[in-house]
């Protein structure tokens, strides 16, 4: 029988519409209107993109952009004096570097420049060191890991108790899902390029996070009868039936592994939209901090 779609999008535009009410009533009631200001350093094609879809969202909920682009070439100490600039602009909750920075930047340094209070990206060292931290919560969960767990909520995962294996350990996903996991009281492994026995680790998994960035490399026959998987890699494949010539693909087999997992997101339509959304919501919760600082 075939796995149970966990349909990112559909959660997601549930998340921006109820997004789009909050900030309307804001309005409404003369209150800030939330504000995202994006920095971009360089012209990354996928980036680019990234930020310009960022900003497009932002305008269908009513969330106010601000948009900085610069070269690559840009001195170091001058991203941060323009961070430093968006940390005491008033109009500004939320903000987002783009990662990956271009070659002989400080990533640390320049993500460590951005108010606690307006991380929206949930990046910021302090703030994924609360996470880490038994009794302690940041002001920001990091939009990916957030969308995720929102998703295995929708999917009627048991968290408490589970077997939940993470595959990849990005500071951006693998990294922070296994401490909001942990925090869940799931039991956490994570694998990497060096595990010994991969697909053994796996098969123990009641919940499945394939972060590693190889396509299709998660077969079902890795996969526990009725697990849980949650596919966040986006992955090119040649396809000469495709106009484009190649056709978008996750970290999972979906096709195979569907006849297997209890519930699966697809790619694309799975955990993309989700990092959109819960960036929309992190900008509108920053939004109700400073709201709160001002009284």
């Amino acid at each position: 029988m075939p796995a149970k779609i966990i349909d990112g999008k559909l959660i997601a535009e549930r998340i921006r519409e109820d997004v789009r009410l909050a900030v309307g009533k804001r309005a409404a009631k003369g209150l800030m209107i939330p504000g995202l200001a994006t920095v971009l350093v360089g012209e990354n094609p996928a980036s680019k993109l990234y930020v310009s879809s960022k900003h497009k969202s932002c305008d269908e909920v009513g969330i106010r952009s601000f948009s900085h682009t610069l070269p690559t070439d840009t001195p170091e100490n001058e991203v941060i004096s323009l961070i430093r600039g968006l940390n005491q602009d008033p109009a500004v909750h939320g903000i987002l570097v783009q990662l990956p920075l271009p070659a002989g930047f400080d990533e640390e340094k320049i993500l460590s420049a951005i108010s606690l209070e307006k991380d929206v990206d949930g990046i910021h060292p302090i703030n994924i060191g609360r996470l880490a931290q038994k009794g302690r919560e940041p002001l920001f969960i990091p939009c990916t890991p957030a969308g995720i767990m929102v998703m295995l909520k929708e999917a009627g995962a048991k968290l408490s108790g589970s077997n939940a294996v993470i595959l990849g350990r990005s500071n951006i996903v693998g990294m922070p899902i296994s401490l909001l996991l942990v925090k869940a009281n799931a039991t956490v492994t994570i694998c990497h390029s060096r595990t010994a026995d991969l697909p053994g680790e796996i098969r123990r998994a009641d919940i499945i996070i394939a972060a590693i960035g190889q396509a299709e490399m998660v077969k079902a026959s890795w996969v526990k009868p009725g697990a849980i998987v949650i596919d966040v890699g986006i992955n090119r494949v040649p396809d000469a039936s495709k106009k484009r010539g190649y056709r978008i693909v996750g970290d999972v087999a979906y096709d195979e592994v569907e006849m297997v997992a209890g519930a699966i997101s697809p790619v694309p339509g799975g955990v993309g939209p989700m990092t959109i959304a819960m960036l929309l919501s992190n900008t509108l919760h920053a939004a109700e901090i400073a709201e709160q600082k001002v009284k």
